[in-house]
């Protein structure tokens, strides 16, 4: 029987998804999977790659379960992911070496800034080649900090073992057999995302990658976007499954939004904010900001479709800051009714520059600010601020782009989870002064990756085909400006003041002495378990957790995880606060700061107060904990004098 699924894996910055696709292009099933966000220090952002992997193979195993396919049944699979986000891994064990660095982490701003700082040539020394600046945005900095900055991985890549890639290498390597034969392979548009490949010749350029110091034998094979990789091993129920696509999460989404014609562009409101303009068959030079990249390149022989792109760091993330950070709102989707109460921001703007600006101002040194304030501000024109915020951003890369081509961009497609806000996508068309469509069908990130696998083994006949699915699914919703030319100036120009009013703010952040090594490489002192006596603070120690509760014990403090941990010396139990409890899985090593001794029913515990933290320890030495000496298990008598 012919397979009657195309499976599409979208590997995004938040969650994990997998989607069945059926023959008319319409998803059938789906599962998602949250992903654990580390914050090691401020600027600094993780992802464990092991839990990458494993969330998308239980994504996949469950979206087949919901309508009981098997392998037979899946034509191919097709991979979009987050971009830029690097992974290291050996090729012996096919172990990582440390954790992702995701594409927003500002630990590579030293590094950025050195290599376009005095006596070079600047911070587009590469762009002729790659199309891209020098920014903590792309891999290649990535991977030169790991180099310098983490021993395993120079290490293994001085031994000739080091694999570096972005998330889609480490899944298609994993996927087709990890250490036991598997990929170390990328496409072509995720390649476009280093800053190390040559966007004429799609390889990678031995002069950067020399420049850099990064070894060329430890990048991946550049590949097209559509073509039989190699098949699933090693994963039972997914084995023998051709993966056939792989784009990165934008390129897809151009490819799904149906954008083939030159001049045509969509946004992806995500995480981040991404726009891309369909140039054709040429690689349009950008002098406004923008970055030259990739669209498409659907087969070996295919010809190669390019893009430009402007890059939003915080989109969503804005909302997730409002939640999560300052608690205005409990729930993402109350920003709509909240931002549409009032009548406008009262003034107040908003500029989310927490990872600095990127497009069209790739300014690594602003930071976020909020202005206008008065006595009459209430979280709702905060709300609406932000909302605004994401809006304004893209009415700046839509000038830039306009600047590069000379076109009037007379329409924007949209996509992504933010566009479900209708108050975004009113004021988005408003202050663009342009039509918004916005797609009926919610999935065109992952509908382009599964067009792209379904064209390589011929479940697709036609890249065409995408239009045809679009408008079965519903067309486009359509949001026209109400705004007039002149209010959209006046609102343009109180944006452009508050950005002004965020460049270099980053040196009034905490500064770092000259010459001082990244905080990763620092080997502090730990206290070993077995020295802990009653009522000690200051206390440093490096933990295997060995038990977790199955439940939280109420307290007048909140939830009070009881989570046992230990060194060779022995096991104490750590009280830890839901935020401290998230890094404190079992087998995995944490790391106390600033931690104290107190005393429960004449028992040992530890605890970590506002002063102290519980993070991940990354790269530490293996060790089992000594369970049979338990220091909580000691009973202490507390006498008063």
């Amino acid at each position: 029987m012919a397979p009657t699924y195309v499976l599409s894996i979208d590997q995004g910055t938040t969650s994990s998804r997998a989607l069945l696709f059926g023959k008319d292009g319409q998803p059938k099933a789906k599962e998602q999977l949250d992903l654990t966000q580390h914050y090691p220090q401020p600027g600094w952002v993780e992802h464990d790659p092991k839990e990458i992997l494993d969330s998308v193979v239980k994504c996949c195993e469950a979206a087949m379960a919901k309508v009981s396919a098997s392998a037979e049944d899946i034509a191919a699979i097709g991979i979009t992911n987050q971009r830029e986000t690097t992974i290291a891994w050996d090729r012996s064990t096919g172990k990582p070496l440390y954790k992702a660095v995701v594409w927003l982490d500002l630990r590579t701003s030293d590094t950025a800034a050195k290599l376009c700082g005095p006596g070079t040539k600047g911070k587009d020394k590469f762009r002729k080649k790659t199309g891209l600046p020098i920014s903590t945005y792309f891999s290649a900095v990535k991977i030169k900090w790991l180099l310098d900055n983490v021993p395993e991985v120079r290490k293994a890549a001085d031994e000739g073992t080091c694999m570096f890639g972005t998330v889609e290498s480490w899944l298609l390597y994993n996927l087709t057999g990890g250490k036991d034969g598997g990929l170390h392979i990328t496409d072509v548009s995720n390649a476009s995302r280093y800053m190390l490949m040559d966007l004429s010749t799609h390889t990678w350029d031995e002069a950067i990658c020399k420049q850099l110091e990064i070894p060329m034998k430890t990048l991946p094979e550049i590949r097209s976007n559509s073509e039989v990789y190699g098949k699933v091993k090693g994963f039972g129920k997914l084995d023998g499954i051709p993966i056939a696509g792989a784009l990165g999460d934008q390129h897809a989404a151009l490819l799904g939004q149906g954008c083939l014609e030159v001049g045509s562009s969509k946004n992806t409101y995500g995480t981040g904010c991404f726009m891309l303009l369909n140039t054709g068959t040429e690689a349009v030079p950008s002098h406004s900001g923008l970055l030259t990249t990739i669209g498409f390149k659907l087969g070996k022989e295919k010809p190669t479709f390019y893009a430009l792109e402007g890059s939003v760091a915080c989109a969503g993330r804005t909302v997730q800051w409002l939640r999560d950070n300052m608690g205005l709102i409990a729930d993402a989707a109350e920003t709509d009714a909240l931002a549409s109460s009032v009548e406008d921001s009262g003034g107040v703007t908003l500029v989310p520059a927490f990872s600095g600006l990127f497009a069209p101002h790739w300014r690594p040194d602003a930071r976020g600010v909020l202005v206008g304030m008065t006595l009459f501000t209430r979280k709702e024109h905060i709300v609406r601020a932000a909302l605004e915020s994401v809006a304004f951003s893209t009415v700046d890369v839509m000038r830039a782009m306009k600047a590069d081509t000379g076109l009037r961009l007379g329409s924007m497609h949209v996509d992504g989870g933010m566009t479900a806000n209708r108050f975004l996508m009113q004021v988005q068309a408003d202050l663009l002064g342009v039509d918004v469509f916005r797609a009926k069908m919610p999935e065109a990130t992952v509908l382009g990756a599964a067009l792209a696998a379904g064209l390589a083994v011929g479940f697709y006949s036609d890249v065409k085909d995408i239009k045809e699915f679009l408008k079965t699914a519903g067309g486009h919703e359509t949001f026209s400006s109400k705004l007039p030319p002149s209010a959209r100036a006046k609102e343009h120009a109180r944006w452009a003041d508050a950005v002004q009013r965020a460049m270099d703010l980053e040196r009034h952040g905490p500064q770092k002495e000259k010459g001082q090594e990244p905080k990763a490489l620092k080997k502090p002192r730990f206290r070993k378990v077995s020295s802990l006596r009653p009522v000690q603070k200051g206390i440093n120690l490096m933990l295997k957790v060995v038990s977790s509760p199955a439940e939280a014990e109420d307290s007048k403090d909140g939830a009070i995880h009881n989570v046992v941990c230990g060194d060779e010396s022995g096991v104490v139990t750590l009280r830890l606060q839901a935020p401290q409890y998230l890094p404190a899985e079992v087998g995995q090593y944490i790391r106390v700061q600033n931690g104290k001794t107190v005393m429960v029913k004449g028992r040992i515990h530890v605890e970590v107060d506002k002063w102290g933290k519980v993070a991940q320890a990354e790269n530490a030495e293996p060790f089992e904990a000594k369970v049979d000496n338990d220091i909580t298990a000691v009973a202490y008598e507390l006498t008063r004098d």
